[in-house]
């Protein structure tokens, strides 16, 4: 009897485990969304809203790492000044993880269609934390 409880709150456990990261996922893949959205119509504002807004944001890319929400959101003002530079963009995840209950790990492909400046692409990694109930990038390697 008591090996049958505790197979029950195993599967209790393993059933509430998978349900949350069901849900986590989908709150991932719908910011990632909204953030194809928000750059598909020139508005960087908004497509920032992904990110965690703290001076600890990590921005890393071909020039380096940029440190801050700020720095990084300037450091997409300056790359994509307008709308032929910023294109049309495309994300392809490629995995998605939940190495712990509040951290996520995503990598993926992105391309920009760019009919004026030529079209461009790469691939990034996405470290996600859950801070006071939200998913946010804390961590962004694109390349």
């Amino acid at each position: 009897m008591r090996n049958q409880i505790v197979l029950l709150m195993l599967l209790l456990v393993a059933t509430v485990a998978q349900g949350q990261s069901a849900e986590d996922r989908k709150t991932i893949l719908g910011i990632l969304d909204r953030q194809t959205n928000d750059w598909n119509a020139g508005n960087i504002a908004a497509f920032m809203k992904g990110y965690w807004e703290s001076d600890s944001l990590m921005f890393v890319g071909k020039n380096g790492v940029t440190y801050g929400y700020q720095s990084t959101y300037e450091g997409y003002l300056r790359r994509y000044p307008d709308r032929a530079t910023m294109g049309t963009l495309k994300f392809d995840i490629l995995h998605l993880t939940f190495p712990s209950n509040d951290v996520a790990f995503v990598v993926g492909k992105w391309n920009l269609t760019r009919p004026e400046k030529g079209d461009v692409g790469g691939h990034y990694t996405l470290l996600w934390r859950r801070i006071n109930g939200r998913w946010v990038i804390v961590c962004d390697h694109t390349s």
